[in-house]
């Protein structure tokens, strides 16, 4: 689409819930990594979930002369819309930046809003103040992603820094990813499955556009337009980056209406090995009765 090649991953709903359910995955992301959650998902209705221009193995937007600006995710993600969807109302599942992108791309498109019936955000966010950084580690991140946004140091550090034996050596031992080693520390096969996830998960999205998309959130400000459609929340009390109530106070700015349940989760996210059963949190009784309840 656009002249960038990617996937697209779709599943006939598994019951009797006609509801259109379109998911946009996260940053460090991959399909086959929310496989589960979009089993899930499935039971209320037809899924679908492309890849985003510069992730998941897609061609990125430096191919055609653009740059991975949160608007031209937004654009694509309408693009993609309009060419899936036509005349049919959809219900949107963002993945933390995939709310991001979602959330921009209603506030740019309100004619497309107004097909969609309802917004999840999955761990999502919308404002960089949402973040529980100190602003030592806050000014760290952003130079470090500004910086490897650029080709020569991306170049560098995709063929440095996350060669295979760095990342079998360094990775877990990291800030942002010891939390995500923690549980399987003492069991070395799935500490092993993990790591290969990890790496393929690293070699499979373009760094240019990972570090300049993290250094757009880390000043992101998507409070300054109003969307008219409701908003489920989903968050857990466990998150490491997000404070979950400065997030809901910047949701209700943005959103209609706010809802939220609360996700049984150790991390931000899922696992990367998570299959079916261990995504199932990430869709809360309180949320699933509403999606068994109501159709597009």
């Amino acid at each position: 689409m656009n002249g960038l090649q990617g996937r697209m991953m779709s599943l006939p709903a598994s019951g009797k819930n006609k509801r259109e359910i379109l998911v946009l995955y996260g940053h460090h992301a991959l399909l086959e990594r929310w496989w589960g959650l979009i089993q899930n998902f499935s039971t209320y209705g037809t899924v679908t979930m492309p890849d985003l221009p510069g992730f998941g193995g897609m061609d990125s937007f430096y191919k055609i002369g653009q740059k991975p600006t949160i608007d031209n995710f937004a654009d694509y993600v309408a693009s993609f819309i309009k060419l899936r969807y036509k005349r049919r109302r959809i219900s949107i599942v963002g993945i933390s930046f995939g709310f991001v992108v979602a959330t921009r791309m209603l506030q740019r498109y309100p004619d497309l809003a107004k097909k969609v019936d309802l917004v999840v955000s999955a761990a999502g966010f919308a404002h960089y103040d949402d973040f529980t950084f100190t602003r030592r580690r806050m000014f760290l991140y952003r130079g470090i992603a500004m910086v490897l946004s650029w080709r020569l140091p991306a170049f560098l550090w995709r063929h440095v820094a996350l060669s295979p034996w760095v990342l079998r050596k360094a990775y877990a031992r990291t800030h942002n990813a010891k939390h995500k080693f923690a549980e399987v520390a003492a069991l070395p096969e799935k500490f092993e499955a993990m790591m290969n996830v990890e790496i393929d998960l690293w070699h499979m999205n373009d760094v240019r556009t990972h570090f300049a998309t993290t250094s757009q959130f880390l000043h992101l400000d998507n409070c300054k337009i109003q969307i008219h459609v409701p908003v489920w929340h989903v968050y857990t009390k466990k998150d490491q980056y997000f404070d979950s109530s400065v997030v809901e106070q910047h949701l209700r700015v943005v959103y209609d209406s706010y809802e939220s349940a609360v996700a049984n989760l150790e991390n931000h996210v899922v696992s990367v090995l998570a299959d079916k059963k261990e995504t199932a949190p990430f869709i809360p009784h309180k949320l699933r009765r509403f999606l068994s309840q109501k159709e597009s």
